[in-house]
Protein backbone atom coordinates (compact mmCIF):
# COMPACT_ATOMS: atom_id res chain seq x y z
CA UNK A 1 0.00 0.00 0.00
CA UNK A 2 1.24 3.23 -1.34
CA UNK A 3 2.35 6.15 1.26
CA UNK A 4 2.26 9.15 -0.36
CA UNK A 5 2.47 12.57 1.88
CA UNK A 6 1.72 16.27 -0.03
CA UNK A 7 5.49 17.87 -0.66
CA UNK A 8 3.35 21.13 0.53
CA UNK A 9 1.93 19.86 3.58
CA UNK A 10 5.00 17.96 4.48
CA UNK A 11 7.44 21.24 4.27
CA UNK A 12 4.81 23.34 5.60
CA UNK A 13 5.97 25.20 8.91
CA UNK A 14 9.38 24.07 8.81
CA UNK A 15 11.00 25.18 5.31
CA UNK A 16 7.66 26.93 3.82
CA UNK A 17 5.35 29.17 5.24
CA UNK A 18 1.72 28.69 6.02
CA UNK A 19 -1.03 30.56 3.28
CA UNK A 20 -3.29 31.31 6.24
CA UNK A 21 -1.34 33.60 8.65
CA UNK A 22 -3.73 34.65 11.66
CA UNK A 23 -4.40 33.73 14.97
CA UNK A 24 -8.31 33.57 16.76
CA UNK A 25 -9.96 32.12 19.91
CA UNK A 26 -11.11 28.46 19.84
CA UNK A 27 -14.61 30.02 19.52
CA UNK A 28 -13.72 32.12 16.00
CA UNK A 29 -11.20 29.52 14.73
CA UNK A 30 -13.92 27.75 12.83
CA UNK A 31 -15.53 30.71 11.06
CA UNK A 32 -12.22 31.72 10.47
CA UNK A 33 -11.47 28.33 8.71
CA UNK A 34 -15.05 28.11 6.73
CA UNK A 35 -14.44 31.93 5.50
CA UNK A 36 -10.66 30.71 4.18
CA UNK A 37 -11.77 27.90 2.39
CA UNK A 38 -15.00 30.25 1.06
CA UNK A 39 -12.29 33.07 -0.39
CA UNK A 40 -10.14 30.34 -2.28
CA UNK A 41 -13.23 28.49 -3.70
CA UNK A 42 -14.19 31.97 -4.92
CA UNK A 43 -11.36 33.15 -6.49
CA UNK A 44 -10.46 30.11 -8.07
CA UNK A 45 -13.88 30.10 -9.68
CA UNK A 46 -14.04 33.43 -10.23
CA UNK A 47 -10.75 34.00 -12.27
CA UNK A 48 -9.43 30.53 -12.74
CA UNK A 49 -12.51 28.56 -14.25
CA UNK A 50 -14.22 31.35 -16.14
CA UNK A 51 -12.17 34.07 -18.44
CA UNK A 52 -10.43 36.08 -18.19
CA UNK A 53 -8.54 32.75 -17.03
CA UNK A 54 -5.89 34.91 -14.99
CA UNK A 55 -3.71 31.69 -13.91
CA UNK A 56 -3.89 32.14 -9.97
CA UNK A 57 -1.16 30.10 -8.46
CA UNK A 58 -1.82 30.28 -4.86
CA UNK A 59 -3.75 32.07 -2.61
CA UNK A 60 -2.69 33.76 0.43
CA UNK A 61 -4.54 35.17 3.64
CA UNK A 62 -3.52 36.96 6.36
CA UNK A 63 -5.80 38.45 9.10
CA UNK A 64 -5.62 41.33 11.49
CA UNK A 65 -8.93 42.54 14.41
CA UNK A 66 -11.11 43.96 11.69
CA UNK A 67 -9.41 43.10 8.08
CA UNK A 68 -8.88 40.15 6.32
CA UNK A 69 -5.83 40.66 3.71
CA UNK A 70 -5.60 38.74 0.55
CA UNK A 71 -2.31 37.97 -1.72
CA UNK A 72 -3.12 36.20 -4.90
CA UNK A 73 -0.35 34.95 -7.18
CA UNK A 74 -0.76 35.24 -10.43
CA UNK A 75 1.11 34.68 -13.73
CA UNK A 76 -1.48 37.39 -15.51
CA UNK A 77 -1.44 40.39 -13.11
CA UNK A 78 -2.60 42.44 -15.50
CA UNK A 79 -5.87 41.01 -16.08
CA UNK A 80 -6.81 40.50 -12.05
CA UNK A 81 -5.99 44.51 -12.05
CA UNK A 82 -7.62 45.53 -15.29
CA UNK A 83 -7.92 48.97 -16.68
CA UNK A 84 -7.17 51.72 -13.76
CA UNK A 85 -7.83 48.64 -11.10
CA UNK A 86 -11.51 48.38 -12.34
CA UNK A 87 -11.64 44.20 -11.67
CA UNK A 88 -9.45 44.17 -8.86
CA UNK A 89 -11.91 46.68 -6.82
CA UNK A 90 -14.80 44.75 -8.37
CA UNK A 91 -13.42 41.43 -6.57
CA UNK A 92 -12.83 43.29 -3.46
CA UNK A 93 -16.59 44.45 -3.39
CA UNK A 94 -17.62 40.73 -3.97
CA UNK A 95 -15.04 38.87 -1.68
CA UNK A 96 -16.62 41.63 1.32
CA UNK A 97 -20.12 40.57 0.27
CA UNK A 98 -19.52 36.96 0.44
CA UNK A 99 -17.68 37.10 3.81
CA UNK A 100 -19.18 40.49 5.12
CA UNK A 101 -15.73 42.08 6.47
CA UNK A 102 -13.64 44.66 4.92
CA UNK A 103 -11.00 42.72 2.67
CA UNK A 104 -7.95 43.79 0.76
CA UNK A 105 -6.41 42.31 -1.77
CA UNK A 106 -2.70 42.86 -3.46
CA UNK A 107 -1.37 41.06 -6.31
CA UNK A 108 2.01 39.62 -6.60
CA UNK A 109 3.05 38.37 -10.40
CA UNK A 110 4.56 34.38 -10.37
CA UNK A 111 7.60 35.74 -13.13
CA UNK A 112 8.74 32.18 -13.73
CA UNK A 113 5.23 30.09 -14.77
CA UNK A 114 7.34 27.26 -15.67
CA UNK A 115 8.52 26.85 -12.34
CA UNK A 116 5.17 26.64 -10.71
CA UNK A 117 3.56 23.14 -10.46
CA UNK A 118 0.71 24.74 -9.95
CA UNK A 119 0.29 26.76 -12.85
CA UNK A 120 1.75 23.88 -15.34
CA UNK A 121 -0.69 21.11 -13.98
CA UNK A 122 -3.60 23.95 -14.85
CA UNK A 123 -1.75 24.92 -18.36
CA UNK A 124 -1.75 20.79 -19.29
CA UNK A 125 -5.36 20.52 -17.84
CA UNK A 126 -6.80 23.61 -20.53
CA UNK A 127 -5.03 21.68 -22.84
CA UNK A 128 -6.49 18.59 -22.46
CA UNK A 129 -9.85 19.76 -22.47
CA UNK A 130 -9.14 21.42 -26.13
CA UNK A 131 -8.28 17.74 -27.16
CA UNK A 132 -4.37 17.97 -27.04
CA UNK A 133 -2.18 14.68 -27.13
CA UNK A 134 -1.51 13.56 -23.52
CA UNK A 135 2.12 12.47 -24.10
CA UNK A 136 3.36 15.41 -26.44
CA UNK A 137 1.69 17.83 -23.05
CA UNK A 138 3.79 16.05 -20.43
CA UNK A 139 6.66 15.61 -22.69
CA UNK A 140 6.49 19.40 -24.00
CA UNK A 141 6.02 20.88 -20.16
CA UNK A 142 8.79 19.02 -19.01
CA UNK A 143 10.85 20.23 -21.56
CA UNK A 144 9.80 23.92 -20.37
CA UNK A 145 10.29 22.90 -16.96
CA UNK A 146 13.82 21.81 -17.21
CA UNK A 147 14.88 24.87 -19.43
CA UNK A 148 13.30 26.93 -17.21
CA UNK A 149 16.25 25.93 -14.58
CA UNK A 150 14.36 23.60 -12.66
CA UNK A 151 16.63 20.61 -11.25
CA UNK A 152 13.93 17.60 -11.87
CA UNK A 153 10.39 17.87 -12.84
CA UNK A 154 7.62 14.65 -12.63
CA UNK A 155 4.01 14.62 -14.37
CA UNK A 156 1.41 11.85 -13.91
CA UNK A 157 -2.11 11.82 -15.72
CA UNK A 158 -4.60 9.50 -14.88
CA UNK A 159 -7.92 8.50 -16.07
CA UNK A 160 -9.75 7.25 -19.25
CA UNK A 161 -6.32 8.74 -21.65
CA UNK A 162 -6.82 9.63 -25.12
CA UNK A 163 -10.21 8.24 -24.32
CA UNK A 164 -9.17 4.88 -23.94
CA UNK A 165 -12.14 2.18 -22.03
CA UNK A 166 -9.83 1.56 -19.58
CA UNK A 167 -8.49 4.16 -17.02
CA UNK A 168 -4.41 4.10 -16.88
CA UNK A 169 -1.66 6.39 -15.22
CA UNK A 170 1.04 7.65 -17.47
CA UNK A 171 4.19 9.26 -15.60
CA UNK A 172 7.18 11.44 -17.11
CA UNK A 173 10.15 12.16 -15.02
CA UNK A 174 13.24 14.53 -16.29
CA UNK A 175 15.59 14.65 -13.57
CA UNK A 176 15.72 13.83 -9.84
CA UNK A 177 12.93 14.66 -7.79
CA UNK A 178 14.43 14.18 -3.77
CA UNK A 179 10.94 13.80 -2.38
CA UNK A 180 12.42 12.69 1.87
CA UNK A 181 14.45 15.94 1.76
CA UNK A 182 13.10 18.65 3.58
CA UNK A 183 15.70 21.14 2.60
CA UNK A 184 14.72 20.18 -0.83
CA UNK A 185 12.98 23.24 -2.77
CA UNK A 186 9.83 20.49 -3.88
CA UNK A 187 6.87 22.29 -5.65
CA UNK A 188 3.68 20.40 -6.22
CA UNK A 189 0.60 21.37 -8.38
CA UNK A 190 -2.68 19.22 -8.58
CA UNK A 191 -5.46 20.01 -11.20
CA UNK A 192 -8.53 18.26 -13.04
CA UNK A 193 -9.16 18.49 -16.62
CA UNK A 194 -13.34 17.59 -17.19
CA UNK A 195 -12.55 15.87 -20.82
CA UNK A 196 -16.07 14.68 -22.63
CA UNK A 197 -14.52 11.01 -21.92
CA UNK A 198 -14.49 11.56 -18.06
CA UNK A 199 -11.72 13.25 -15.27
CA UNK A 200 -7.95 13.23 -15.87
CA UNK A 201 -6.20 14.35 -12.94
CA UNK A 202 -2.62 15.49 -13.61
CA UNK A 203 -0.01 15.88 -10.65
CA UNK A 204 3.15 17.92 -11.02
CA UNK A 205 6.54 18.28 -8.76
CA UNK A 206 9.01 20.32 -9.90
CA UNK A 207 12.20 20.55 -7.89
CA UNK A 208 13.95 23.58 -7.94
CA UNK A 209 17.39 23.09 -5.84
CA UNK A 210 17.86 23.19 -2.17
CA UNK A 211 15.98 26.52 -0.10
CA UNK A 212 18.62 28.85 -0.36
CA UNK A 213 20.68 27.67 -3.19
CA UNK A 214 18.01 27.61 -6.17
CA UNK A 215 19.95 28.31 -9.52
CA UNK A 216 18.54 31.24 -11.49
CA UNK A 217 15.64 30.61 -13.76
CA UNK A 218 15.91 30.41 -17.09
CA UNK A 219 13.67 33.23 -19.54
CA UNK A 220 12.21 30.29 -21.68
CA UNK A 221 12.77 30.54 -25.59
CA UNK A 222 9.63 30.35 -27.07
CA UNK A 223 9.05 26.65 -28.70
CA UNK A 224 9.21 27.29 -32.42
CA UNK A 225 9.05 23.64 -33.59
CA UNK A 226 11.27 21.40 -35.73
CA UNK A 227 12.78 22.67 -39.41
CA UNK A 228 11.78 20.72 -42.44
CA UNK A 229 13.38 17.79 -43.22
CA UNK A 230 15.86 17.76 -46.17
Amino acid sequence: MGQKVSPIGFRTGITLGWKSRWFAPKAAFGEFLVEDQKIRAFVDDRLNRKPPYAAIAKTEIERTRDDVKVTLHTARPGLVIGPKGAEIDRLREELEDLIDRRVNVNVMEVKHPDLDAQLVAESISEQLKRRGAFRRLMKQHCENTMAAGALGVKIICGGRLGGAELARRETQILGSIPLQTLQANVDYGLAVSVTTYGAIGIKVWIYRGMFGFEPEPNPVQPNRGRGRRQ
